[in-house]
């Protein structure tokens, strides 16, 4: 079958023609995105309702895999921690005389200090600063500059990685201090935290991440790369029955990850004697994390469609 044009055409009104298809084109496909942005935003404001503090929040069971190291719950309204109520079974951690578990209560006091979950403010933070940018988008911009819209979907589409990440566990940029590096004010609980033990929450693959950490002094390091005698350690900030606790542990040996890493801790090189991690997948968090996965493939293809039309390279995408 022939393709030529009859009659013949030009190379010049050729030329003309095609740059009149691609004009009709972009002008078609900068109109259709104003409704993709209505409906972008419309996702949007379905992800920010997911992570907002809406009472009476979002209550998550705690229970460590094969044992009874620990067991509890917490609420999370948004992104801040306001109820809990742990128990703790660790060879390292003694309960209080008559009881056969260590508590951990979350603090009711108004003046006691907050767990705040960083990455969900950030996501927070993300979803808003692309409401704005959809908003600038469709009312105070030109909506026939191709430029201009081309730069805004480039915008949300880093905007909602960057959410996506930071509910996955956060890129290297988002990742926050390590637990060692910013630990949890012990008035956060009633009474408060032990000065042996950590606890750490965090957000992984959009699930609550929980690390629960007793600690030891570490014994200071000889010139010949040999610790000193036990009676030599450094007990500095720990309480009697704190360092009751790691003398009679003194002889097990721990087993975990970080069981032979000394670490800086509330100005103290200290080990980690026994750990626990409990992960609690939370609904709400998964539903905003899928959302959040969808809107970026839609950007993405906007992204792509406009780039082939305004006849830019999208291998980037």
């Amino acid at each position: 079958m022939s393709i030529l044009v009859w009659p013949p055409v030009s190379d010049a009104d050729l030329s003309k023609e095609i740059e009149s298809t691609s004009a009709r084109e972009l002008e078609w496909l900068l109109s259709a995105l104003q409704d993709t942005l209505a409906s972008l935003k419309a996702g949007l404001e379905e992800c920010a309702a997911l992570l907002a503090p809406t009472e009476p929040g979002s209550t998550l069971v705690l229970s460590s895999l094969r044992s009874e190291n620990l067991k509890g719950y917490i609420t999370r309204l948004g992104g801040r921690i306001v109820k809990g109520d742990i128990q703790l079974r660790l060879p390292s951690l003694p309960p209080p005389r008559g009881q056969n578990a260590y508590r951990l209560s979350v603090s009711s006091q108004p003046t006691a200090p907050t767990i705040v979950l960083e990455q969900l403010t950030t996501t927070r933070t993300l979803i808003n600063a692309c409401l704005d940018v959809v908003d600038a988008t469709r009312w105070t911009g030109d909506a026939n500059n191709a430029n201009f819209i081309s730069g805004q979907l480039k915008l949300l589409h880093d905007n909602i990685q960057e959410a996506k990440a930071a509910l996955k566990g956060g890129s290297e940029g988002q990742k926050g201090k390590t637990w060692y590096e910013d630990p949890l004010d012990s008035n956060v609980f009633d009474p408060p935290l032990p000065g042996n033990v950590s606890f750490h929450l965090s957000i992984s693959e959009a699930a609550l991440l929980l690390h629960v950490r007793t600690l030891e002094a570490a014994y200071p390091i000889t010139g010949t790369n040999t610790p000193l005698s036990t009676s030599s350690g450094s007990y500095t900030g720990f309480s009697l029955r704190e360092r009751l606790a790691t003398a009679l542990t003194g002889g097990r040996p721990a087993f975990h990850d970080e069981a032979h890493e000394v670490f800086s801790y509330r100005g103290q090189e200290v080990r980690v004697r026994d750990k626990v991690r409990v992960e609690s997948q939370d609904p709400s968090l998964i539903s905003a994390m899928a959302k959040l996965g969808a809107l970026e493939r839609n950007i993405a293809l906007s992204r792509r469609s406009l780039d082939v039309v305004m006849g830019h390279d999208s291998d980037d995408l």
